[in-house]
């Protein structure tokens, strides 16, 4: 285990790696709002209606203009769910709205997506980004009941992949925030965060804190009450599908007693993202993409609740370590990298096919920086809208010891 005066020093080190490239690589159109942008031709564009209205013969209509105030939703039978879920069946329903002009207002969400599966496990998360007029604040939510048992392997690389023990365990999170802009793409606030573990324990009388040699939050119940100090830089120009542009967002989080922390904590999570187009300029339309994601997760105390503790898999929508079962690393700090390549295969965008590879090390057992893990993986993309280029991904990711097939309607990053 790394101390804490060496690890706030790498942690710095780590960060300012990380965001120098971001900084560096901004260009003129960070200073631009989303919206005003321009649009790109999408005429040329297939995705799956134009062939669903080609099959069934249904001729073009001409769209009209829907109105800034509307509420559309989207209702999709398939959605994101946790890398380890198995067999699960889920649904999504998405909310989208503007809270002001379109020219000047980023594109608001709400997003219910219920899922469960046929290991006992339930979840009801509720997830929402809005933005208020002339993008002036962002207020962003995540709220969640879970009944999720999982495995865990304890810290870092101390238990083999056949050593896993089934862990089970009920969940509350609620964690609100408002960010205020104070630049064209800079926004600063801060927020409350709520981490609820009840009805904790082991399969067949197993002993956690004996398994995982960790003796805090194992047991009964724990919780994490806390306030968040939030920094965002975001240039890019859409979320669902974004390229191109940066992404860099800060959350520093403090656990004091007063709020109901029973051992005060504190950790810092720093997600840094690049989507770097390489399109010719006969093809503007064409998907050709290379894009980078890394963060590093760091818990600065020792007696941080065990369910707390940075792991593979839980960063905010659950979309980390493909390849890997979610929470199979898990210790008091965690960094990760991973680099994706996306390329349209038709001309017209509706298939694509992306080639992913990731890789973390996590401490725990002095393995920081010593142990690494890597994962890789290829996935197929069909043009679900052209408008607003949603695409339906199905992947295969895998790793040493492990292999899974997963469907989403975004990208993973």
């Amino acid at each position: 285990m790394i101390s804490t005066g060496k690890g706030v020093f790498v942690a710095w080190v780590i960060s300012i790696v990380i965001i120098l490239p971001i900084a560096s690589s901004a260009q003129s159109t960070s200073d631009m709002m989303p919206q005003n942008e321009k649009q790109t031709d999408t005429s040329k564009q297939k995705d799956l209606f134009d062939v669903y209205k080609k099959l069934f013969k249904i001729p073009d209509k001409p769209e009209k203009p829907r109105p800034e105030k509307g509420v559309y939703f989207t209702l999709n039978p398939l959605a994101n769910a946790p890398t380890s879920s198995g067999n699960a069946l889920v649904t999504s329903t998405t909310a989208n709205f503007y809270m002001g002009p379109k020219a000047t207002t980023n594109l608001s969400f709400v997003n219910f997506a219920p899922y469960f599966n046929f290991n006992k496990r339930f979840g009801l998360p509720l997830r929402s980004t809005i933005w208020l007029k002339d993008n002036s604040w962002l207020i962003r939510g995540d709220i969640r009941f879970l009944v999720y048992p999982q495995y865990t392997w304890g810290l870092g690389t101390s238990h083999n992949d056949n050593e896993k023990q089934w862990v089970n365990y009920e969940y509350i999170r609620f964690y609100q925030a408002a960010l205020k802009r104070v630049g064209k793409r800079l926004f600063i606030g801060m927020g409350y965060d709520l981490d609820y573990h009840f009805d904790i324990h082991g399969d067949s009388g197993v002993n956690l804190q004996q398994f995982t040699g960790y003796p805090y939050g194992l047991s009964g119940n724990s919780v994490s009450s806390g306030l968040t100090f939030n920094f965002l830089y975001d240039t890019r120009n859409r979320n669902i599908y974004p390229f191109p542009g940066s992404y860099l967002n800060v959350v520093y989080r403090v656990n004091p007693k007063f709020l109901g922390t029973v051992n005060p904590w504190q950790s810092i999570f720093v997600d840094a993202r690049k989507y770097m187009p390489l399109n010719k300029p006969e093809n503007p339309n064409q998907q050709n993409l290379l894009t980078f994601w890394s963060f590093l997760w760091w818990n600065f105390s020792n007696t941080t609740p065990y369910l707390d503790l940075p792991s593979t898999g839980w960063d905010e929508y659950n979309r980390s370590a493909r390849g890997f079962d979610q929470n199979r690393y898990r210790g008091k700090v965690l960094y990760y990298f991973e680099t994706e390549y996306r390329r349209d295969i038709t001309n017209n965008g509706l298939l694509g096919f992306v080639v992913f590879s990731n890789i973390n090390t996590v401490s725990g057992s002095g393995t920081f920086f010593q142990s690494w893990h890597p994962a890789g993986g290829l996935g197929l993309r069909v043009k679900v809208s052209k408008v607003s280029n949603t695409n339906f991904a199905l992947d295969y990711a895998f790793s040493k010891s492990y292999h899974t097939i997963l469907f989403s309607f975004s990208e993973a990053f």
